[in-house]
C-alpha cells in the first residue's frame, strides 16, 4: 500500500511538469525562426549602383568657341586703331604748289578726309591737261614702306615740270592736272581723280617726272 501511494505521488509529479511545460510552449516565447522586425532590412543602407550621381557643375568652361572676341580687326592689333584702307579720290583731298627749292618743280599734298586711315600706295598717276601717257614716275624715290596717312594728316610728292639744263623737248604749258590715286598691285588706277588747276605759267616738258608718295615734306622736295 506504502508503496502504491508513493508512486502514484510521482506519477503526479510528473504530470504537473508536463502540464507546466506545455503551458509554456503556447505561451507567448517567440518562435526561434521568426525575423526579427526591428533589424534592418539587407541592401537598404547603401546606394545602389543606378543612384543618380550629384548634378554636375554647370559653370561653362572657355573653349575656343566661347572665349572672348578679341577687341581689334587683325590690322592695327589692338583693336583700337582704324581699319586702314587705300586712298582714292573719295577719301582724300589733294592740292598743288609752287616751290621755289628745287626749281622747276610743283609739291603735291595729298590729305584724308575720311575716318580710316588710308594707304598711299606707290606714286600719284599724273596727267597734264589732255595728255593721253602718265607722267613718268622716279623710280630711286621709293620709300622703304607704304606710306599710311591718318584720318586729318597728309603726305607729299614731289613734281618734276622740267629738266633743268633745258634738255627737255616738246615743252609748253599747262592748265589742268589730273591726280589718281594706285592699288596694292600697281595695276591700273583706282577712283576717281582729282583734277586741279595749275599755277598760271606752269611749263612742262617730256622730261616730266614725279615722285613716290612720302610721309614728309621735306622728303618728298629731295627729289
Amino acid at each position: 500500500m506504502r508503496n502504491a501511494a508513493v508512486a502514484a505521488t510521482a506519477l503526479l509529479a510528473a504530470l504537473s511538469l508536463t502540464a507546466c511545460q506545455s503551458a509554456d510552449d503556447d505561451g507567448k516565447k517567440p518562435s526561434a525562426s521568426a525575423p526579427s522586425t526591428s533589424a534592418p532590412a539587407v541592401g537598404n543602407t547603401e546606394p545602389t549602383t543606378d543612384a543618380k550621381a550629384p548634378a554636375a557643375d554647370k559653370t561653362k568652361q572657355p573653349t575656343a568657341d566661347t572665349e572672348p572676341t578679341p577687341k581689334g580687326n587683325g590690322k592695327t592689333g589692338d583693336g583700337t586703331g582704324p581699319v586702314t584702307t587705300a586712298c582714292t579720290g573719295a577719301n582724300t583731298k589733294v592740292t598743288v604748289s609752287k616751290v621755289s627749292r628745287p626749281i622747276n618743280h610743283l609739291l603735291l599734298t595729298v590729305t584724308n578726309t575720311g575716318s580710316k586711315a588710308c594707304n598711299a600706295y606707290h606714286a600719284p598717276l599724273l596727267r597734264f591737261d589732255d595728255g593721253q601717257a602718265a607722267t613718268q614716275i622716279m623710280d630711286e624715290s621709293k620709300p622703304q614702306a607704304v606710306v599710311t596717312i591718318a584720318p586729318r594728316q597728309s603726305a607729299y610728292a614731289s613734281i618734276l615740270l622740267a629738266s633743268a639744263d633745258g634738255s627737255g623737248e616738246n615743252g609748253g604749258t599747262a592748265k589742268t592736272l589730273a591726280v589718281m590715286f594706285a592699288p596694292r598691285d600697281g595695276s591700273g588706277s583706282i577712283g576717281n581723280p582729282h583734277v586741279l588747276t595749275l599755277p598760271a605759267g606752269t611749263y612742262i616738258d617730256d622730261t616730266a617726272a614725279v615722285s613716290y608718295w612720302q610721309s614728309s615734306m621735306s622728303d618728298a622736295l629731295t627729289y
